[in-house]
């Protein structure tokens, strides 16, 4: 009886404070809050369905002075609000973080995730009302405003087949290129549909996993295999006409695309029996297919402005990749960025991203894939609620933007109960995760930690120096193009860290990080 007494009080507290928090919080619109619903997986999901979804709270100038809080974490709360003033500096607290205004590093270009066919498939297993609503819930003002989404230059492991645009052997000119009902049924309308509601550009770009088999040396799509022949010649120029192909096609359904990437993680097909659709490349034939086939098709054909990406594989082995290509000076001229996915990312590689950094100054590094549960001894794929996954998230966003990442690209935006739908079985999990069955869809706290991100630190955003961050919390800090400052704190700790962040124009802010939470604060001092 006291359980249930001491569970029914914290429920009426957690109603209270939101509704407080509401009450007293601009935004846009009416904000809808989340429905709860508990797994047993460490936290809870929200569930969405056609006839309710959560919103997310937009932010109105604030008066100078006063500041706003949002706080997300692995007990109570998504997204909740509620604002302060800043007070007098003083000395109770001798080491304060302080943000530094005058030392500045990258802009953001945003945050987003892709629309692979495991997405389209799922998202268009619901009801038409719930798929406007996870629709929503990424790309509109109502939800976290993804400005990024990537596109499978065909089929990938979460296809339901593997398929190419042209199976016809030796067609070298690519004659019977065509789209395939996965891109005309999934991708294409899903994409023109985020595109029509967010209010943000949506940036795309697009990654090829394979080549059709007949261009390759193992004549498969799947396992070890590379291009036929040499950069330069009838096969590397194939390939390359078949960036140009897909770009063109896309096109005529008024789709263009911000960037490409020359290969989904090339060293997979360098792999004996790799289980799913891969191509091999060393640094080097990257680095001649750029300069002898792609760079100038893409040129020729007025894809010249396209954010060209090289690597796009595990930072483990990006410095010496990065170095090959870009220390030829004609590679160098169309490439514009390096693509990082966060698979091995561990501690001891953080510095990877500096020293590529200091290498290519004016070459941006982007955060391209990210999943939770993708190696074959994680289980369960999907974990309905899973705080500690929805930590690794923010935790490697962090890292990543302190150490000059631009932006930070999940996954399948949407898989099933089972975490796919995917040929291969390599199930994985998803920010958002479909139950056709019961036409709903639950928002997983990797979403919410998704929102802290990419809501508030707008595209264009430029990463400020934050200084005597304490070792307890994870803190990044950004000015906004409208003149606001955002600081996200991560506490992934088992108690709570009490902080003080120190303005030099407004004063401070002393403020408290719950344990296991996620706090983006945003004011303006001008």
């Amino acid at each position: 009886m006291k359980m249930q007494m001491m569970g029914e009080l914290r429920r009426v507290l957690v109603t209270l404070f939101i509704f407080l928090g509401v009450l007293f919080w601009k935004s846009y619109g009416e904000l809808k809050l989340c429905y709860p619903r508990n797994y047993n997986f460490g936290s809870f999901v929200c569930v969405c369905n056609s006839t309710y979804c959560d919103t997310v709270p937009n932010i109105e100038k604030l008066d100078i002075g006063r500041y706003v809080t949002i706080v997300t974490d692995k007990r109570n709360f998504r997204l909740s609000n509620c604002t302060g003033s800043f007070k007098k500096s003083n000395i109770e607290d001798a080491s304060p973080m302080s943000i530094n205004y005058n030392k500045t590093f990258q802009k953001i270009i945003g945050f987003g995730g892709a629309f692979t066919d495991a997405t389209g498939i799922n998202i268009l297993s619901l009801p038409k009302a719930a798929q406007e609503k996870l629709l929503q819930s990424y790309f509109s003002p109502l939800g976290i405003e993804y400005n990024i989404g990537r596109v499978p230059i065909g089929s990938c492991d979460f296809s339901t087949r593997i398929y190419s645009y042209d199976d016809t052997v030796n067609d070298t000119k690519l004659m019977q290129f065509d789209l395939a009902e996965e891109d005309l049924n999934y991708k294409i309308p899903l994409i023109k549909k985020a595109q029509k509601m967010s209010h943000r550009k949506v940036l795309l770009f697009g990654s090829p996993w394979s080549a059709p088999a007949w261009m390759k040396t193992n004549n498969n799509m799947t396992g070890m295999g590379m291009l036929k022949g040499k950069a330069g010649g009838v096969y590397y120029n194939a390939w390359a006409l078949y960036f140009v192909k897909f770009l063109e096609e896309y096109k005529h359904f008024n789709i263009t695309f911000w960037g490409l990437t020359a290969q989904n993680e090339p060293i997979d097909g360098l792999i004996y029996r790799f289980p799913f659709q891969a191509m091999g490349w060393t640094p080097q034939m990257q680095r001649d297919f750029i300069i002898k086939d792609l760079g100038p098709l893409l040129h020729s054909y007025g894809y010249g402005n396209l954010k060209l990406m090289i690597f796009d594989d595990q930072r483990t082995f990006m410095v010496n990749w990065v170095k090959t290509v870009l220390n030829s000076s004609l590679a160098k001229t169309f490439v514009s960025g390096i693509a990082v996915h966060w698979y091995e990312d561990i501690d001891l590689t953080l510095s990877f991203l500096d020293k590529t950094h200091e290498m290519f100054p004016n070459h941006f590094i982007l955060g391209t894939e990210a999943c939770a549960a993708s190696y074959p001894w994680v289980q369960p794929k999907v974990a309905l609620g899973s705080w500690n996954r929805a930590e690794s998230y923010s935790k490697d966003i962090i890292q990543d933007l302190n150490h000059w990442v631009t932006g930070w690209t999940d996954w399948n935006m949407a898989l099933d109960l089972e975490g796919g739908p995917n040929w291969a079985k390599n199930f994985v999990d998803s920010a958002i995760i479909v139950n056709k069955t019961a036409g709903e869809f639950y928002k997983q706290p990797m979403y919410y930690i998704m929102a802290h991100f990419s809501k508030y630190i707008l595209p264009d955003s430029v990463r400020i120096e934050i200084t005597n961050i304490p070792k307890s919390l994870d803190v990044v800090g950004f000015l906004r193009p409208d003149k606001a400052t955002v600081v996200v704190i991560v506490n992934r700790q088992d108690k709570s860290v009490k902080y003080t962040i120190r303005d030099p124009h407004l004063g401070q802010i002393v403020g408290n990080a719950d344990q296991h939470s996620i706090q983006t604060l945003i004011w303006w001092n001008k």
